[in-house]
């Protein structure tokens, strides 16, 4: 394009601007033709922190973001976005006024094209012209106002940030900063009667078995109760015969939060330490938790140990350890990997309760069974206990008689550990969640064949289900029949398709705008957002043949089927994660002050980088919801 004075004059972001609107034709070109027309590459610096400033620029086409730099750690705080229309440089107006101040120590910010950008360079000189124009005072004091307004929310947000959780670095500890180098080991050839002796002597509960410092295996306390005093194996034994082979291990540079989540989703209490293939040292629960509560124990052993009577403590444990690690900062899908894996075992004991009662009053357990979650529980994000969401499946259907007593026990004992009960009556209290496989693959032929809007409904809530307890095998049957039924109902998913279409995810894509001027102030994160996100993903799930696990596991999975690339995969549990992050934080603090649970989010409670992030993570996920229009052409 001709860039000439002339040509300029005629562009809109031009012609329309204060600076050079209400006066006269020629002396517009006059003005015009003393600025500079400068191009930049997208992540090309615009304005770099230590050049003089020498007047303004003013945005004619792509996005740029005003930044300042941590020289120490790198870290970058985005300070506000500036879009086409828009000047960049307000706060060199200082200078040019000479009201600034000389700081030894200033530090300066930068500007960088988010993409492809173009500017008009506005030389001091030409500002000088206009200064004593009254629109132009007017709209320099109305857009200074209106952006020093966002960046104060911005820095109050980080300072905010800073002040709950303190100089906090836990995240950055390393696992070789609480591990233990004294690590008790034998070798596969020693005796059972000498690592326990050894295990004895150490004071530990656990023995390594190492050939020339490499990791063979682990021998713990259960072990040998379960391997050696049950089974009346022989003290003289060797060592290799009682131990679990390839135990999981960690590197001694992992980070902490990332032991602890290996503990606790292996379901582990030791964690070996190795480095290029040999034993550097062994790490704990007790160490990581000690680290930082000692308390979080009891609570943990509270979960391990719970009966009828304590099941309504178990919440305020659970709690404890949630606000524990929001207090490190952990990451949100490795605090809700954490906690799901805390929620599964309190259910399984659960199950196990209801079972139990029912055999005290002499009922057997007639046939095989599997009890599943759905709902947040089922998609691995529930961090505080909410309603209910489950169903039983057995193998027999004359057996109805003891699992309908059974759903009862189990919906009860969630109630009493402060799981509400559902409002839409989905547990397996109620007969139309139960049943035997027959029964409900009658069930699901029903909801695919008759794709009315509730059916959907009810559909899109089951698949998102994830066995808790009870056989394996049974599980297996009923994903063979839930396959067998989709290939012979191919409209199911079309219509489940079409019903997306009619909820797609907000775009804001003309967001800056949107954000900054506050033309849309809220967006609601469970309805415009998640619920669409997880039933885009399960569509596709379905289609290429899964049908349960967590939203992270369907990712995974269809990014190895070479649905997803590798980079959207990534680019996607990171839009996921900012979501999430944004959703759970709220909704904890609300709990914590006692206010009403909403799920909308005020764009004026955002930091710019939280703006900035929910942008580029719902265009994301947008593009997930794109995949499926396309597949189905709807």
């Amino acid at each position: 394009m001709d860039l000439n004075p002339y040509n300029l004059y005629n562009l809109e972001a031009v012609r329309f601007h204060p600076f050079f609107r209400g006066v006269d034709a020629d002396t517009a070109l006059s003005l015009i033709s003393l600025c500079e027309v400068r191009q930049y590459a997208k992540n090309e610096i615009m304005l770099k922190k230590n050049n003089p400033r020498e007047g303004l620029l003013l945005v004619l086409e792509g996005l740029s973001e005003v930044f300042v730099k941590n020289e120490n750690n790198g870290r970058k705080e985005v300070l506000e976005v500036v879009q086409k229309g828009e000047i960049i440089g307000f706060s060199s107006l200082a200078d040019f006024l000479g009201v600034a101040k000389q700081v030894k120590t200033e530090v300066r910010v930068e500007v960088k094209a988010v993409s492809a950008a173009k500017a008009l360079f506005i030389p001091f000189d030409v500002v000088t012209r206009r200064w004593n124009d009254p629109a132009v005072h007017d709209y320099l004091l109305t857009q200074v106002v209106i952006r020093l307004k966002d960046v104060y929310s911005s820095l109050a947000e980080q300072v905010k940030l800073a002040t709950d959780y303190g100089e906090n670095d836990a995240l950055m500890i390393r696992v070789q900063d609480v591990m233990s180098e004294d690590v008790a080991a034998v070798r596969p050839d020693a005796t059972v009667r000498e690592a326990a002796r050894l295990m004895h002597e150490k004071r530990t509960s656990s023995v390594l078995v190492t050939d020339k410092e490499s990791l063979k295996g682990i021998i713990t306390e259960r072990d040998m109760v379960e391997r050696v005093v049950v089974r009346g194996l022989e003290l003289s034994a060797e060592a290799r015969t009682i131990m679990t082979m390839n135990p999981v291990s960690i590197s001694r540079s992992a980070y902490y939060y990332d032991a602890i989540s290996l503990i606790f989703s292996k379901g582990i209490k030791h964690l070996p330490v190795v480095e290029d293939r040999k034993v550097v040292g062994i790490v704990t629960l007790s160490d990581l938790l000690r680290k930082k509560n000692e308390n979080v124990i009891k609570t943990i052993q509270k979960i391990e140990r719970v009966d009828r009577e304590s099941l309504p403590q178990v919440k305020i444990a659970i709690y404890d350890v949630i606000d524990m690690l929001n207090r490190e900062r952990m990451p949100i899908l490795t605090l809700l990997e954490i906690i799901t894996k805390l929620y599964d075992r309190l259910v399984g004991r659960i199950v196990e309760l209801a079972i139990e009662h029912l055999y005290d009053k002499e009922k057997q357990m007639p046939c095989e069974f599997a009890f599943y979650q759905m709902g947040s529980s089922g998609r691995g994000e529930q961090f505080m206990l909410t309603d209910q969401d489950h169903f039983l499946v057995y193998e027999k259907g004359e057996a109805s008689a003891y699992f309908e007593e059974l759903g009862e026990e189990i919906t009860s004992n969630m109630e009493a550990a402060g799981y509400a009960r559902c409002k839409g009556l989905m547990m397996c209290s109620e007969k139309s969640w139960r049943g035997s496989i027959a029964e409900w693959e009658d069930r699901v032929r029903k909801w695919m064949l008759q794709s009315t809007n509730e059916n959907l409904l009810l559909a899109q809530n089951f698949f998102s289900y994830r066995m808790i307890a009870g056989s394996e095998k049974l599980h297996d049957q009923l994903e063979r029949m839930i396959d067998e039924q989709l290939k012979r109902s191919r409209i199911f998913l079309y219509r489940l398709a079409q019903l997306e279409k009619e909820n797609q995810i907000p775009t804001l894509e003309q967001p800056i705008r949107s954000l900054f001027k506050l033309e849309r102030k809220t967006i609601d994160m469970k309805k415009e957002v998640l619920f669409p996100y997880h039933h885009s993903l399960q569509i596709l799930s379905l289609l290429h043949g899964k049908h349960s696990g967590t939203p992270i596991e369907k990712i995974d999975f269809l990014q190895k089927e070479k649905v997803f690339s590798k980079a959207f995969a990534w680019d996607l549990k990171e839009a996921v994660s900012t979501v999430l992050t944004m959703y759970v934080t709220q909704r904890r603090q609300q709990a914590k002050a006692g206010n009403a649970l909403t799920s909308t989010v005020s764009f004026a409670r955002l930091s710019t980088r939280e703006k900035e992030e929910l942008i580029l993570s719902l265009k994301t996920l947008r593009d997930l919801q794109s995949q499926v229009f396309a597949h189905f052409s709807v």
